[in-house]
């Protein structure tokens, strides 16, 4: 059953009547467990909006139009989690239809510079800035991590987009989706940037409650209360509906915009590719324009739990492990059967986006991501992913992009990768260095001594020469000296209580290092 909700003039005494009367309907006579079921999910959603009436009225007067449009949207998300099956139904997944993926070459290249600047006004570029340092070992946002040089995600990302700016005589902005946990300390750092001729926007995305796991309801209590621990931001899916509230999307649509290039600000892979650009504003003459389009890239051993496109009921649609059915796992990681994974490098039409948004017809599946408080409280997030929305829109496509364009960091292995010769960086953009003799990257795997940025640093006097590595683990309480070089497959591992010190200068080429061995000053 869909039950209609309008918490504009919702009370705790009519979600009590609403409430008995789903009793009274005869749902709640237990003919069968489906019944059952279907009974227990009205009544939690019944309960949920008595709660959230509650927190309404004890926000401030001037508050309260935006706390109605955020605990609507959150109403509405727990009303998908309540009535979602959590996995796919397997056998209905169909083969991808022809052109539904396209190769990145067939796109072909624009050379000329006065369309390629009339292309680049109509689009907008959005970097996902929610997210903090916290995994590892930094305070803030994690787009003020020094990623090369002293550059931040967000220094290298201004670079790019006031390189395109000047190049082209245009004025591409720039949009940054913090969260609350972000968007103060961001608003400073932004201050810095005045000189720079980037037009900069920001807005936060929603902030919704965090649900107790036992009773399915929120633990905040009061929404003046200010503890931040009862709160979360729900996921980058919430894109689309955030941007609409800000306002943004209406002034982006009225300045002629009419493409958005949406991807995570630590990907430094995710630069503006005039090749897309021009394939979504000047589709080949037999297609229509895309809504949408994803870039997905070939899986390697790293990617297997990345998220894939799949047909799925007549639509194309992003599946996620967590959509997986337990049996079918290994299927998923199957690099042969699922050969492409989401890069989150995504491009979608404004006005569709204004469509979907307006018309609620936006379909993303409901992501439970539990979490164990500090003050001892199990609870559960429901968030949701922004490639889900793919078969929202019509006409979506994905296009196989080189590995280039997907450069996440997401840990210091990550980091390690990007600071070192493996990359070459032109106004904020990393490149893979020329010297390198094959188009890879190296699988790096740093053990938990390294997992912090501040440990990494201290354990590197110099970050090592990996133009001609394959493959490095290390583990254990391991030091770098400098000039090192590293090659084809290297492991080192020290075991418990021992520490290896890699000598200043040294050269590993295939070797398994072991044992104990130590550099002392003298």
């Amino acid at each position: 059953m869909n039950v209609s909700f309008s918490i504009s003039s919702l009370s705790v005494s009519n979600s009590r009547t609403r409430l008995i009367s789903f009793r009274e309907t005869g749902q709640g006579d237990q003919k069968s467990s489906e019944e059952w079921k279907t009974s227990t999910k009205l009544e939690a959603l019944g309960t949920m909006e008595g709660e959230l009436a509650h927190l309404l009225s004890t926000c401030k007067p001037e508050k309260l139009a935006h706390n109605k449009t955020e605990l609507s949207g959150f109403r509405n998300l727990f009303a998908r989690f309540l009535r979602a099956k959590p996995t796919v139904d397997w056998s209905k997944i169909e083969p991808l239809p022809e052109g539904s993926i396209r190769p990145y070459k067939s796109l072909g290249n624009v050379s000329e510079k006065e369309l390629i600047a009339a292309q680049l006004r109509k689009l907008v570029v959005v970097k996902l800035n929610g997210g903090l340092g916290t995994s590892m070992g930094c305070k803030g946002p994690k787009s003020v991590i020094s990623v090369r040089n002293d550059l931040t995600f967000l220094d290298l990302t201004m670079q790019q987009i006031q390189t395109l700016n000047k190049t082209y005589g245009v004025d591409v902005p720039l949009v940054l989706m913090n969260s609350f946990n972000t968007n103060e300390d961001t608003q400073k750092v932004l201050k810095k940037y005045a000189n720079v001729k980037v037009s900069v926007h920001t807005f936060s995305q929603s902030q919704y409650p965090r649900i107790n796991r036992e009773t399915l309801l929120p633990i905040v209590k009061s929404l003046e209360a200010d503890d931040n621990e009862c709160w979360y931001p729900p996921g980058h899916g919430n894109f689309y509906e955030a941007f609409n509230n800000s306002g943004l999307l209406d002034k982006f649509l009225a300045d002629g915009k009419e493409y958005c290039f949406l991807s995570n600000i630590d990907n430094m892979g995710a630069t503006v590719d005039l090749s897309i650009l021009n394939f979504v504003l000047n589709p080949p003459a037999d297609q229509v324009a895309p809504e949408f389009l994803m870039e997905v890239t070939d899986k390697t051993r790293a990617d297997v739990k990345g998220g894939t496109l799949i047909q799925y009921e007549g639509r194309l649609m992003l599946l996620e492990i967590a959509q997986v059915p337990k049996d079918y796992v290994d299927e998923f990681k199957s690099i042969s059967k699922f050969r492409i994974f989401n890069t989150n490098n995504l491009w979608a039409k404004l006005d569709s986006m204004k469509r979907v948004v307006t018309e609620n017809q936006l379909e993303m599946e409901v992501i439970v991501n539990p979490k164990h408080l500090d003050r001892g409280l199990d609870v559960i997030q429901l968030e949701t992913a922004a490639g889900a929305a793919i078969k929202s829109f019509r006409g979506a496509v994905g296009v196989n992009v080189p590995r280039s364009r997907f450069l996440p960091v997401k840990k210091t292995s990550d980091l390690l990768l990007l600071m070192s010769n493996l990359y070459d960086i032109d106004n904020g953009s990393l490149t893979l260095s020329h010297q390198r003799s094959f188009p890879t990257t190296p699988l790096v795997k740093l053990g938990s001594s390294f997992d912090k940025v501040k440990d990494y640093l201290g354990r590197f006097n110099g970050i090592p020469d990996l133009l001609e590595l394959d493959h490095l683990t290390v583990s254990g309480d391991v030091w770098f000296g400098k000039d090192v070089s590293l090659k084809g497959t290297v492991i080192i591992i020290a075991n418990h209580g021992d520490r290896i010190d890699i000598p200043p200068g040294s050269i590993l080429e295939n070797k398994i290092v072991s044992g104990n061995l130590r550099i002392l000053e003298h």
